[in-house]
Formats: structure tokens, C-alpha cells, sequence
């Protein structure tokens, strides 16, 4: 039975070239080691997301040439969410915190990265408010508690990693105070839940890779996905491109008249992966990918 990878864009701007280039990366994988593509929609953020967006993302891709075997939105599996969250209710590895955005940053150590630690102030308050009383309590987001413990993973590009979650994040918010689900725990219970086995993504999120085995092995997860994270497209400054800063979208392009090969073919330069832009069939260009796996 073949197994299956995924892309999940988050649909709070319209997609960019980093977007793009992570996806040549997904449907190379797929098609070199045999697996099934799922396309999830990431909108946990309820604040940001909007459906236009959604709606851009399946247009985009088709217009690349890209197809897919599956796809869900985050948004229609709430229930999913409650029940893993009453799980871990359940064995007390959830608390309330009520720390500030300010309280967090005065009083945590930072990792080499720049990430607050949380030190587990809430954790100690004395005795524990019970789960059930929590619609009552002032506003808070609920963090799960990380054990204290190495996590080993291989990564299919850059390695082994051992890594402790404790000390790179400490115990991480799982549900926001405005009562969203976070990123962190919304990829987890949407990869077990999905069967995803191979996940494939950019460098960027290579940190939280520790912390969602770790909290994968706490919902009950016995075999984790396999990893993978290539490389950024950046801009002149050396920062990765981000829907926050206002990267310019393929949208833009494609609605002024960009042929997607000269997209990709763009693309494919700022990724190192040909010498100079040129235009590039969409089969060739995941062929150029498959080459860096």
C-alpha cells in the first residue's frame, strides 16, 4: 500500500514562489518514492484565513499543472481536535496559562534560535484547576506539558537530529486564547488522523519537528512520518519569503500574463537548481527536483 505526503498551504495570502517551490519538492517525492498527495488547507488560523484564499489555492495549483489524490480543510475537523484534546485531558498533560505576551518574553530564557522556553509558570500555580471549570477562567491558552526527553529523527536531506522539546520550547500552547487550535497541534492530530507518512517542507520549520514526535508519541502515535525539509527561496535581504511581509504572489504574475513555465522556470534559478531562468515544463521541473532527493 503506498504511502502518502502532504501539502498544506495556509490560506491567509494568496501563494508565492517559496509556496511553488515547496511543492515541486512534495510532487517529486511523490512521484519518486511512490506516494499518494494529500492537499490540506491549514486555516487553524481563524483570524487570518479567508476563503478567497482557499479558493486561490486550489485555482493556482491547477493552473501550474499540479494534481492531487485527497484534500481537507482544517476547519471542518474541530470534533477531531476536541477529542484528541479530552485524550490528553485525560492523562492531565494539559494546563491553562494565563501568562501575557509580555510576561512571556520578561520571564523565559530564549533558545540559540531566539524562541522563548516556557519555564512552565502556570504548570506550578499550586493545585490544579480542573479542565471542566475552564469556560470560567479569565482569558488563557492551554499548553501541553513535553517530557523531559530526547527526541531522535532522521532527516532524508540533512541528517540525525537529537533534540529535547523541553528545552528548545518547553511546554508549547496547543488552543490560543481566542480559542483557536494552534499550528503545532492541528499538524499532528491531522497527520495521524490522514495516515501521512512522508512529510516534506521547507527549513524553516525543521524546529518543530521534535516537538510534534513528541507530542504524536502523547496522542499515541507509534510510528511517526518520515522527514524531509529542502531548502528556502529568499529575498535580497536573505529573509525567507512569508505571506506576512507581502511576497509577491503567483497570483500577480499569472493575472498579468506570466505563462506558469516562466514561473517556474524563475523558480527553479532562484533555487539553484539550473543555471539561468528559463521556461520550464512542470514535469521537468519536478524531474530537476527528484534529482536533489
Amino acid at each position: 500500500m503506498p504511502g502518502k505526503i502532504r501539502f498544506a498551504p495556509s490560506p491567509t495570502g494568496y501563494l508565492h514562489e517559496g509556496h511553488l517551490l515547496s511543492a515541486l519538492y512534495v510532487w517529486a517525492a511523490a512521484q519518486k518514492w511512490n506516494l499518494k498527495i494529500h492537499l490540506r488547507i491549514e486555516d487553524h488560523d481563524r483570524s487570518r484565513a479567508r476563503d478567497n484564499y482557499v479558493q486561490s489555492i486550489y485555482e493556482d495549483l491547477a493552473r501550474f499543472g499540479f494534481s492531487w489524490d485527497s484534500q481537507s480543510i482544517q476547519s471542518s475537523r474541530t470534533s477531531l481536535y476536541e477529542s484528541a484534546l479530552e485524550e490528553l485531558e485525560k492523562k492531565n498533560l494539559v494546563y491553562p496559562c494565563f501568562c501575557s505576551r509580555k510576561q512571556l518574553e520578561s520571564e523565559n530564557p530564549k533558545s540559540e534560535t531566539g524562541e522563548i522556553v516556557y519555564q512552565g509558570k502556570c504548570r506550578f500555580l499550586g493545585e490544579r484547576l480542573q479542565m471542566p471549570e475552564i469556560e470560567n477562567l479569565p482569558p488563557h491558552n492551554l499548553r501541553v506539558i513535553m517530557p523531559d526527553k530526547i527526541v531522535c529523527w532522521h532527516d532524508l536531506r540533512l541528517g540525525d537530529f537529537a533534540e529535547n522539546p523541553k528545552m528548545q520550547c518547553g511546554d508549547f500552547p496547543i488552543k490560543d486564547r481566542d480559542g483557536q487550535w494552534t499550528y503545532q497541534f492541528a499538524v499532528c492530530v491531522d497527520d495521524m488522523d490522514e495516515g501521512i507518512t512522508h512529510v516534506v517542507r521547507g527549513e524553516d520549520i525543521r524546529n518543530s519537528t521534535a516537538r510534534q514526535i513528541a507530542l504524536m508519541e502523547l496522542l499515541g502515535c507509534t510510528k511517526p512520518p518520515v522527514y524531509m525539509h529542502h531548502p528556502l527561496i529568499v529575498d535580497s535581504s536573505g529573509k525567507k519569503l512569508s505571506k506576512r511581509e507581502m511576497a509577491h504572489s503567483l497570483r500577480q504574475d499569472l493575472e498579468s500574463g506570466v505563462l506558469p513555465e516562466q514561473i517556474l522556470g524563475n523558480v527553479c534559478f532562484k533555487a539553484k537548481l539550473v543555471p539561468s531562468p528559463a521556461p520550464i515544463a512542470l514535469e521537468k521541473a519536478i524531474n530537476l527536483v527528484m534529482d536533489q532527493l
